[in-house]
């Protein structure tokens, strides 16, 4: 049996990854949750799955939490900082799922890495402000760094085996579905609203990664993890937008030959995977039908359309402090377009601002990442106030 810690459970991934566990219940076993505020799903996972440690980013959702399992004496409950390290870290742990988004994440993978755990991992906001060093650590502590994100994944699966990466492989070709607005002419972009960009045609996410998608600016920071995750030169890695969502990603050889991953629209294949790697079991998810499909689609990406993604290639070209000023300053632009304070098209004219501002570090410690981290949410959140 495998003990698994997972960060953010409260979110879509967690809810899916413990849907994975109460599936295979003789497989896997929970033994510490954390999350950051949300108190009721909290306590409903920690009384069904009953782990060692519960966390909740904030302290006094979690006082309400300890409060409510007062009957239950075999939860610990913790908060803040600390509290969610401790799940990352937690002794018992075989593997850590880390499925807490942002920047937020960035430490506790680190410390769980640190700490000899295997990694599942969805957060490509950790890999994009910090790959250089998430990558060395892996390798120093031995340890498994397993993508959950769909289009890594299938990356990660075709590329089993592989005998030599830098020189087999032609490119990496990610997939994109283009989101909800792939038929929108740009000149409309400026008026679409919130609700019209959580409307993703394709898959069922959080807020964040579903505006992400929106803007595309999730593929353009899936390139970026792509190039640390595995170790692939930058113009080697291409999107193409194919609306169907049926090939996850591809792997072009210098053969000309291309491998493709193929599978429905339920993350909880890719989780699952993640967490049995490198042996597969069977889910209770729909199987693929080939013959219903019939025809899968392929086009180019309209970057004048959606400028993040040529925005991301200059983070990632640039490197150093640049890629984490582009994360952050998403995390904030984003939440400003779900509060309705800036529009859509706000989004990529505010981070190529803040971009512009940097002065990049072109080899930062990870003191210099988070310093970055907080000037960039510092000075997005004033712009944002500047355009009122």
């Amino acid at each position: 049996m495998k003990h698994i810690a997972i960060l953010g459970s409260t979110g879509s991934i967690g809810k899916n990854a413990l849907n994975v566990v109460e599936t295979h219940s003789k497989e896997f076993n929970v033994v510490a949750l954390a999350a950051n505020t949300d108190v009721d799903t909290l306590e409903q996972q920690v009384r069904q799955f009953r782990p060692r440690l519960a966390a909740l980013n904030d302290p006094v959702a979690a006082d309400r939490l300890r409060e409510r399992l007062r009957d239950l004496n075999s939860t610990e409950v913790l908060s803040g900082v600390n509290g969610i390290e401790a799940v990352a870290t937690i002794h018992e742990a075989d593997q850590v799922l880390d499925g807490m988004g942002g920047s937020a994440g960035l430490l506790p993978t680190l410390s769980a890495i640190n700490a000899g755990k295997d990694i599942a991992f969805v957060n490509k906001e950790v890999m994009v402000m910090c790959g250089p060093i998430v990558m060395d650590a892996v390798h120093k502590n031995g340890v498994n760094l397993i993508p959950i994100d769909g289009e890594m994944s299938a990356i990660f699966q075709c590329l089993e085996g592989a005998r030599d990466r830098q020189v087999d492989i032609h490119r990496l070709i990610l997939t994109a579905s283009g989101g909800p607005f792939r038929d929108t002419l740009k000149g409309e972009l400026y008026t679409v609203t919130p609700q019209q960009a959580l409307r993703h045609p394709n898959w069922d996410m959080g807020a964040k990664i579903t505006v992400d998608s929106a803007t595309m600016m999730n593929k353009g920071l899936e390139v970026i993890e792509a190039k640390w995750l595995f170790d692939i030169e930058l113009d080697k890695i291409d999107i193409v937008i194919h609306r169907e969502s049926i090939i996850h990603s591809m792997v072009e050889w210098t053969d000309g030959s291309t491998l493709a991953q193929l599978g429905p629209t339920d993350m909880r294949i890719m989780i699952q995977y993640a967490l049995t790697y490198p042996n597969r079991l069977s889910t209770p998810v729909p199987r693929l039908d080939l013959c219903e499909s019939r025809t899968l689609h392929f086009e180019p990406v309209d970057t004048d359309k959606f400028p993040c993604i040529s925005l991301a290639y200059t983070a990632a070209e640039v490197g150093g402090t640049l890629p984490v000023v582009l994360s952050s300053a998403d995390e904030i632009v984003v939440d400003a377009f779900l509060e309705e304070r800036i529009g859509f098209m706000d989004i990529p004219a505010i981070l190529e601002c803040v971009m512009n501002k940097h002065v990049v570090i072109a080899d930062p410690s990870l003191e210099d990442i988070l310093e970055a981290d907080q000037w960039t949410k510092s000075v997005t959140r004033s712009i944002i106030k500047d355009k009122k």
